[in-house]
């Protein structure tokens, strides 16, 4: 067995993003900010060879994929298991609708935050399931090759919290930067580990860039 490293991205920023508003698997576009930060992390792993870009096919996702692509010339392969969780009902509405437009769900959310499943949606516990298993089919489907992947923010946690056997119910202490590098790796020993945790030392493209 050999090292299988992924660069893992959060797409960039998109409107709701800045809204607060509950993305899930609903979509809104990258706002002039994510395309200028997609634009600088196309021009960071253009330094960086790897030999596939895999996208989560939701538009926010996919869209930061094709700026990659433009500027690295690879394929881009979608994966639906990349997705960001499905909240369902919650999907579309900032904390504070959701409080008033569905109470029981959200106090039922909150009481077990691991296994409710939120109507239309899904519990935790299935998302971090779903996420787990794409990134270990991944590392056996191109071991001992270099992946970079463009997902969500739910994902890289899952993934972060996978590799450092941090459970579900711990709170998150890690900031999920749009279009920060994470790469972690199935090395020699067959172990998982984090290599590098928001890298956004490639912003400092953004004010070079050209056509922006």
């Amino acid at each position: 067995m050999s090292l299988t490293k992924f660069f893992v991205i959060r797409h960039g920023e998109t409107i709701w993003n800045t809204q607060g508003i509950k993305q899930g698997h609903l979509d809104s576009p990258l706002n002039s900010v994510g395309v200028r930060q997609a634009q600088a992390i196309a021009v960071r792993l253009a330094e960086e060879p790897f030999a596939h870009l895999y996208s989560s096919d939701l538009g926010r996702a996919y869209g930061t994929a094709q700026l990659i692509a433009a500027q690295t010339g690879h394929e881009i392969i979608t994966d639906a298991r990349l997705r960001e969780r499905n909240f369902g009902i919650f999907q579309g509405s900032t904390d504070a609708e959701v409080k008033a437009e569905y109470p029981l769900e959200h106090r039922s959310h909150l009481d077990d935050k691991e296994r409710y499943v939120i109507p239309e949606g899904e519990s935790l516990q299935q998302f971090f399931a779903r996420a787990v298993a794409c990134l270990e089919d991944l590392s056996v489907r191109h071991n001992g090759q270099d992946i970079a992947v463009v997902t969500h923010g739910g994902v890289i946690d899952a993934w972060f919290r996978f590799v450092l056997d941090i459970p579900l119910h711990a709170p998150r202490k890690a900031k999920l930067w749009n279009v920060g590098l994470n790469c972690i790796a199935r090395e020699d020993d067959g172990e998982w580990r984090l290599h590098t945790w928001g890298d956004r030392s490639h912003v400092r493209f953004i004010n070079t860039l050209d056509d922006i």
